[in-house]
């Protein structure tokens, strides 16, 4: 009988492993080296099959810095692989304004200029309905700066069907209280009425805050109040849409978005810059001038300020016509279909298990809670789902019943190719 430990590889064709190779690009050849003579140890001692010695290797080696990822998950706006991928004109203007820029120097006349002039003009232009913008730096800040500015030491009516958490255990009325303000809860988790808002609006009341409970959804004998109502109350409204539409989508037609919600009497409006808006992490504050400026001009408001490569970024998305999250939400499913079938049929001839399967994606990010969009995917055995994490580019699946599901709604088809090689891989 053969010796097993002659079917562990050799030192110098684990190092071959193009996942190996280019780890030792980041960490260098005797870290990589290191990882997989440790592997191969292992084999030695029957912890591992000898087959297992290159992904032992892979999956010991230590993570450093970003890795790319290919999201083949449905999720188009995926808050553990950083939300919205920047489009290409997005990633250029970065790259440029890396070095020495004009972000607050008006060089026609050598003076100060407002910081980050062209790109709040940029967003104004998305916007025709706010009389003023401001950017900070997430959407969570943009609601502190609101509360701090307006109802430090007041009070926030708010309802209680409205108190959500935003993630990774941070929830908005302890976000709110920590800025000084006071809640004023009105109405149940299920049913908030016009009513419940006027009989707790007084002399002490800083602002209405209508949030968008982004992640979640409430069915049944439920009732809520729109801004329009909310509007006619006498005291200012802020609408927390949360995830950064800026104007109404025919793909998610449920969805808040910040021109109806000024439309129908916001005072000011907070949404995120990096969901649905497709940019950089950012977040946005959109309504009367007058309002907009005392925020700007607030003293958080600097220590809160975006750097000058989101503002570069920020601009590219709202000026740029290939945006990688809106290309994901107008993706036709047929195309998709196509894409499958063919990617499929190239795994097969490649010996691999595979098919098209037609399945749902969904937003994501806190954004269209409960809304579905037809996609189709590529259909592995589980097993492939550890490999292509593990790959360079990292692909990243979702397991349904025994199976990898590579949705493509997120995956642009120029990536099909590099797709097929990691399965192979």
């Amino acid at each position: 009988m053969t010796d097993f430990r002659r079917r562990i590889p050799r030192t110098d064709t684990a190092l071959a492993d193009p996942r190996l190779m280019a780890a030792g690009v980041r960490l260098g050849h005797g870290a990589v080296k290191a990882a997989v003579v440790a592997a191969q140890e292992r084999a030695r001692r029957g912890e591992i099959a000898p087959e297992d010695v290159i992904e032992a290797a892979v999956g010991a080696l230590p993570a450093v810095g970003l890795r790319p990822v290919i999201n083949a998950t449905g999720v188009i706006v995926h808050t553990n692989l950083g939300r919205a991928p920047l489009s290409a004109d997005a990633v250029s203007a970065m790259v440029e304004a890396a070095g020495y820029t004009d972000v607050e120097l008006d060089l026609k006349d050598g003076r100060r200029a407002r910081r980050g002039r062209t790109a709040m003009a940029a967003l104004a232009a998305a916007v025709p309905g706010a009389g003023g913008v401001h950017v900070v730096n997430n959407g969570a800040a943009a609601l502190v700066l609101a509360a701090t500015a307006l109802a430090q030491g007041r009070e926030i009516v708010v309802s209680r069907g409205e108190m959500v958490e935003i993630g990774d255990g941070f929830r908005l009325p302890d976000l709110l209280v920590s800025t000084g303000a006071r809640l004023r809860e009105v109405g149940t988790t299920n049913r908030t009425t016009v009513a419940d808002y006027a009989n707790a609006v007084g002399p002490e009341t800083g602002f209405v805050l209508k949030v968008h409970p982004s992640n979640f959804v409430v069915q049944g004998f439920t009732s809520s109040v729109p801004v329009d109502d909310l509007s006619g109350l006498g005291v200012p409204v802020v609408a927390d849409i949360g995830s950064g539409l800026l104007a109404p989508h025919p793909a998610l037609p449920d969805e808040p978005d910040a021109a109806s919600a000024l439309a129908a009497g916001a005072t000011l409006v907070t949404a995120s810059g990096d969901k649905l808006l497709g940019g950089p992490q950012a977040g946005l504050l959109l309504g009367g001038a007058a309002i907009v400026e005392r925020l700007r001009r607030h003293p958080l408001a600097r220590a809160l300020r975006v750097d000058k490569l989101t503002l570069a970024a920020l601009e590219a998305t709202l000026r740029g016509p290939d945006v990688p999250v809106l290309t994901a939400l107008a993706a036709d499913p047929e195309a998709l279909r196509d894409r499958a079938e063919t990617l499929a049929a190239a795994l097969r001839t490649d010996g691999i298990d595979a098919h098209a399967a037609a399945t749902e994606a969904v937003v994501g990010g806190g954004g269209a809670p409960g809304h579905t969009l037809p996609s189709w995917a590529v259909s592995l055995p589980e097993r492939y789902a550890r490999r292509l994490r593990l790959g360079d580019p990292a692909v990243l699946g979702r397991v349904e019943r025994g199976r990898l599901l590579l949705d493509l709604r997120c995956v642009p088809a120029a990536r099909d190719l590099e797709l097929r090689k990691a399965c192979t891989s």
